[in-house]
């Protein structure tokens, strides 16, 4: 019988070399569950305002498990007792992460799997995984939900300061080119430590942290909140309110059999856990399925379907202005009536999904959720936003909620 050779190296953009650290992880990520997410973009709709940004979660999931390398030497160095087990576990658990992420990920979780998180999904995959694995990534599931004992691991894989967060920061920049983005990941790293069994940060290494949270705020308003990009994900949404409505009773053209299971049902979480046929289709979507449906769209006999995916395949998008204040209703309204004549639309509800007023929100640092500890040199533990003095973390902590309304170019006010 022919030998695999597990010992790979896989040469990154972002961080270079990276080394699988083991077998079964070597293993986990060849399986069928990672390697879909080769096909699913890390950004969505993001290529439409930064072309270089089509990126693959699974790019994200391997240069994550790189940084939980790092983390993992680094505490170890510092005295912190992790058993290769562990160690193990803690890189599996970053690796999975993501699997319950669909193309075009928050999208599809308000449209296909309405009122189901991700990280359910993500959780439901890791428990077929540890069943086809025979229970040796039981302890990484553990780490994942927060029920394994040492909560630091836990905290590596998701919280305010995780391999997650400083992976996407820096992947996302580079191939964005928003340099703005750059987070010194290395020196984050190398300032970790446990303290009371809780992850903190050295104190010298305060202005990392304080560059890592402003590096987030300004990704979030640059890239992953542009308006560019939230008119592109809106369109797609009313697109598949649209295909879900007509499904029942219309012949949709060539939509992949498993995207279409999921326009003519909505699964229930039980039915995610107690149908293993629902898993199995969601483990077939990716982004091609998208991109198929839109093509078939197209040419399809109902004006808003074909309208919006003709529109997103051109890039011809809605206008989009956004500001602080909600929009008078008065104005929306007339907006409406407008967009229903522009297009001969036979009613407001079809002409409200090329005219509508939404809201979006952010918040870069939560003081409610895991906090960034720092550790000060007398033993003490602060929160970053005590123990910083150049950050206004009332700022950061604030949900900052902005107001937005869409309508055909043609009939958007002029500057």
């Amino acid at each position: 019988m022919k030998t695999i050779n597990k010992k790979k190296i896989i040469n990154d953009p972002v961080h270079g070399f990276i080394n699988i650290p083991g077998e079964l992880l070597f293993d986990l990520i060849e399986h069928p569950y990672l390697q879909r997410l080769r096909w699913i973009k890390q950004l969505g709709m993001t290529p439409l305002v930064y072309p270089g940004a089509t990126h693959t979660r699974f790019q994200h999931t391997l240069g994550s498990m790189h940084l939980m390398t790092q983390a993992v030497e680094t505490l170890r160095a510092k005295g912190q007792d992790i058993s290769p087990e562990e160690a193990e576990a803690v890189h599996a658990a970053i690796l999975m992460h993501d699997l319950g992420h669909g193309p075009f990920s928050h999208v599809l979780e308000s449209t296909l799997v309405r009122g189901i998180h991700h990280e359910t999904i993500s959780l439901l995959f890791m428990e077929r995984l540890n069943q086809h694995f025979e229970g040796r990534l039981q302890m990484a599931i553990d780490i994942f939900t927060n029920r394994y004992p040492k909560k630091f691991l836990h905290q590596l894989v998701s919280s305010q300061l995780d391999m997650d967060r400083l992976d996407y920061l820096l992947r996302d920049s580079f191939f964005t080119g928003v340099s703005e983005g750059v987070v010194s990941s290395d020196r984050i790293i190398k300032m970790l430590c446990v303290a009371n069994d809780q992850l903190v940060v050295e104190a010298k290494g305060i202005y990392s942290i304080e560059k890592f949270l402003i590096a987030r705020r300004l990704m979030y308003w640059q890239v992953y909140l542009h308006k560019t990009a939230l008119v592109a994900e809106k369109m797609l949404v009313n697109l598949f309110r649209r295909a879900r409505q007509l499904s029942a009773d219309n012949d949709l053209g060539a939509v992949p059999a498993h995207l279409l299971f999921f326009l003519r049902h909505q699964p229930s979480v039980e039915d995610f856990r107690n149908r293993p046929e629902v898993l199995d289709h969601f483990a077939m979507l990716d982004d091609s399925d998208i991109m198929t449906s839109l093509k078939s769209w197209t040419l399809h006999p109902d004006k808003v379907l074909s309208t919006l995916a003709g529109g997103l395949l051109r890039r011809e998008l809605l206008a989009i202005e956004v500001q602080d204040e909600t929009f008078p209703p008065e104005r929306i309204a007339k907006l409406l009536a407008a967009t229903q004549e522009y297009y001969q639309l036979g009613s407001p509800e079809e002409a409200a999904a090329f005219c509508f007023a939404t809201s979006v929100e952010n918040n870069t640092y939560s003081v409610r959720d895991d906090k960034i500890n720092i550790l000060g040199r007398n033993g003490q533990i602060k929160d970053i936003s005590e123990a910083s003095d150049m950050l206004d973390l009332s700022v950061l902590s604030k949900t900052v909620t902005k107001q937005i309304l869409c309508c055909p170019k043609a009939l958007r006010s002029p500057d």
